[in-house]
């Protein structure tokens, strides 16, 4: 049995002759450093009633929201044990409506989130329209500067390859060393809308100059202007949404990013086709249309209510509250939301400490609980590049070209993959909650795989309509099984695994990652497609997705319904220990379920202490986890 790293720091003691004496209980500390027990614990379970009635108290005295008390009661209590709400006393009915609602009728959520998750999608959208429109240019601007990959029009044909990659790579580049770095220091001094709000301006501008530049050397250098945009809201947004929403809905509606960037991919794609007989200017169009969706966003965002979480950090309770009023059903649950983060918060700032911009992005890689969210970070985003899929959003026209259509039947192409990519993110909004996270990444990259493997068989086959079809048809499968996976995880995940401290840190470099392998994909596959041919780079994806398979299974933990929080439990348990579980007990239990059909049961990793419905969490009882039996301290 192991031995459980936590410290009693108290004991509950009572006279029975002495009714007046001050009722005592002790708080257990789980080591958020390395929680061998794989413990999730709320921080109020071990307090008595009142107890934590006398630090909602002393919480109200110390951030002069005493206005609120009789609520900050309730809601704590309400927090204390949130499988046992229906029992504390003075709430009313609506309120316990709303409470049973979280588990119901979870999706029954005020307007005013929808509307921040609205206009988080209208950014996810400006992000996915800014990728596409250079597909499509790349089918003539090359021409336009003289930089043509086309040995018969060029005798730079080779350099122009590394030229056009990097025009195309720009946007990825700056975002990678710099827009997402800058996410940080801007969020802290603006907020996370004043940062949305800067982003958007780039995002506006950018465009416009891309249809306006008279040389290469231009469109470079408003395209790494643009990237500087994209870094900075795709670092942003993914965590204001995670910010801003309960803990049971936060994957569906985070994953908003994903399906309105397929959505804003779609419609890059639809202009392409929609300005592609206008002549010389149809590369200028189809770069510049990407300025429109980020309109709404520019003057939308003020309008959405600031996370509440980042008012918190800022001793700002009562704008946290007001905050939490317009992102919560009722005013009871925006009190308990407000105290309960404030008690997770103050236990994770006691573990980490205040620290600078440069010291937290150390402690990326040196406090045990926020290395191991670093490396599943990490591991998440890599894998979008692994995959294989922006080779087909980049550079999709370029390939379908390749494979013998024409420049129209290469844009009709690339909208259907746009299309398909974009329907098939749905599904993910109801799973990514039910089935969780690594379901979806363990179950959808195994299918990547074979399709794309497909495709590249497929570039064997005899030149004709069958030809271009059938590629076609592997192209769409694979995005079909990439969309409700690997294209929503990785920034919802991201953007939910840091501690609130190094949230921003840590989304600057999950979204480094991403986009500086993108940045490195958009530069080398030209070449790639050159020297190895479709069939070989196709066939070398297909390989990096049975890599990116693997590295998911061994280091990225599930996340699924537990509250932001809760998560610096579910990082403290050590990366050795979850790699034991999953290689001793998931795997088999995997082989004996599903190949050999034996009626067994999977050992549980975590146990959960009164963990519940209150805060968006579906009742769990406490059971025996794995790691209690199996690991040693």
């Amino acid at each position: 049995m192991v031995q459980e790293a936590i410290t009693q720091v108290g004991s509950s003691q009572r006279s029975s002759n002495d009714q007046n004496s001050a009722e005592k209980g002790y708080v257990e500390q789980v080591d958020l450093q390395n929680n061998v027990s794989a413990r999730i614990k709320n921080p109020l379970a071990n307090l008595t009633k009142n107890q934590v009635l006398r630090d909602v108290e002393e919480f109200a005295e110390e951030y002069n929201v005493t206005d609120i008390l009789p609520e900050l009661k309730k809601g704590a209590l309400v927090a204390r044990d949130p499988t046992e709400f229906e029992t504390v006393a003075d709430l009313t009915e609506p309120e316990l409506i709303a409470l049973r609602d979280e588990v119901d009728h979870k999706w029954r959520q005020p307007r005013s989130l929808y509307f921040t998750i609205i206009l988080c999608s209208i950014g996810a959208a400006v992000q996915g329209w800014d990728q596409t429109g250079s597909n499509g240019a790349n089918l003539s601007f090359p021409d336009a500067f003289g930089i043509s990959d086309d040995p018969k029009k060029s005798a730079d044909a080779e350099r122009n390859l590394w030229l056009i990659g990097i025009v195309n790579s720009a946007p990825y580049i700056a975002s990678a060393c710099l827009g997402c770095w800058l996410s940080d220091p801007c969020n802290r001094i603006l907020g996370r809308r004043g940062t949305i709000f800067i982003s958007s301006i780039f995002c506006v501008l950018t465009p416009i100059g891309s249809a306006v530049a008279q040389n290469w050397e231009q469109l470079f250098v408003v395209r790494l202007l643009l990237g500087i945009g994209m870094g900075l809201k795709a670092s942003t947004i993914p965590i204001f949404c995670a910010e801003n929403t309960p803990a049971v809905i936060r994957g569906g509606l985070v994953m908003s990013w994903q399906l309105w960037t397929a959505f804003g991919i779609f419609l890059g794609f639809s202009a392409n086709l929609a300005v592609k007989d206008t002549g010389k200017i149809s590369w200028r169009l189809q770069l510049g249309s990407a300025f429109i969706p980020a309109i709404p966003l520019l003057f939308g965002v003020y309008f959405c209510p600031e996370s509440p979480r980042w008012y918190i950090r800022r001793g700002e309770m009562g704008k946290a509250y007001r905050s939490l009023c317009r992102l919560r059903n009722t005013s009871l649950q925006a009190a308990r939301d407000l105290y309960y983060i404030h008690a997770q918060i103050k236990i994770e700032m006691d573990l980490i400490g205040k620290s600078n911009y440069v010291t937290r992005f150390i402690e990326l890689f040196t406090i045990p609980r926020v290395r191991r969210a670093t490396l599943a970070s990490f591991v998440v985003m890599i894998a979008q590049q692994m995959c294989g899929i922006n080779i087909v959003a980049f550079y999709s026209s370029t390939v379908f070209k390749n494979a013998g259509a024409n420049d129209t039947q290469a844009l009709f192409a690339s909208w259907g993959f746009g299309l398909v990519n974009f329907v098939f993110a749905f599904p993910a909004i109801w799973t990514i909650d039910t089935y969780g996270r690594r379901t979806l990444l363990l179950f959808t990259f195994p299918q990547m795989a074979w399709t794309l493997l497909g495709a590249a068989f497929c570039f064997w086959t005899p030149e004709g309509t069958a030809h271009l079809a059938s590629i076609a048809f592997f192209v769409f499968l694979f995005a079909a099984f990439y969309s409700p996976g690997e294209g929503p995880v990785p920034f919802t995940y991201s953007a939910e695994v840091f501690p609130l401290s190094h949230r921003e840190v840590g989304m600057s470099w999950a979204v480094a990652t991403c986009l500086g392998w993108a940045a490195v994909l958009g530069i080398t596959f030209p070449k790639m497609l050159s020297a190895m041919t479709a069939t070989g780079a196709f066939g070398f994806y297909a390989g990096l997705n049975v890599t990116a398979m693997v590295m998911i299974f061994l280091w990225v933990p599930e996340t699924k319904q537990r509250t932001l929080e809760e998560l610096d439990y579910i990082f403290a348990v050590p990366t050795r220990v979850h790699m034991k579980y999953q290689v001793t007990k998931a795997l088999p239990y995997w082989f004996k379920r599903y190949i050999f059909r034996q009626n067994v049961e999977l050992e549980p990793l975590y146990q959960f202490d009164h963990l519940g419905s209150g805060n968006g969490d579906v009742a769990v009882s406490r059971k025996q986890s794995f790691v209690s039996d199996h690991v040693k301290s």
